[in-house]
């Protein structure tokens, strides 16, 4: 219960701060990677912002045993990108540029009632459900250490 309530705190967290800054508007989103047309550096900025809680994160982190609200971090064990990996960012690349939406975006504009942002959630949920009925290669690596 404690880790759904801290979930669900940053998670609201999150998508406040996507709806303040506007990251929830897909025109702003496409704008930024129109670099050849009428660019729009909001996006820049917004992600710059985002780096100074998140190297704090990970200057406390080196110090913690653990996590506060898990056993173990979960960290992923294979440092090299290999063809699924590069695959799957050159498709959420593309989806992004086409949409203007990326998942957590999409996830708090749906409180707007934006009917973009349901499509793209649909989509999103189809995507995540293909990809579990997909088999996974042999030789795939697991993204996370094991919890013993």
């Amino acid at each position: 219960m404690r880790n759904d309530l801290a979930a669900l705190f940053v998670g609201a967290i999150f998508g406040a701060g996507l709806v303040l800054s506007d990251m929830v508007n897909p025109a702003r989103v496409q704008a930024f990677l129109d670099v050849a047309g009428r660019w729009d550096p909001t996006l820049m900025f917004v992600m710059g912002a985002a780096l100074v809680p998140s190297a704090l994160a990970y200057l406390v982190r080196r110090k913690l045993v653990r996590p506060v609200l898990a056993s173990h971090f979960f960290v992923p064990e294979n440092a090299a990108p290999d063809r699924r990996l590069l695959t799957g960012a050159a498709l959420f690349g593309v989806g992004w540029g086409i949409a203007g939406f990326c998942p957590g975006p999409a996830l708090a504009g749906l409180v707007l009632g934006a009917w973009q942002a349901w499509l793209f959630v649909a989509a999103m949920f189809a995507g995540m459900i293909a990809h579990r009925l997909l088999p996974t290669p042999a030789n795939a690596v697991p993204t996370t250490q094991s919890a013993n």
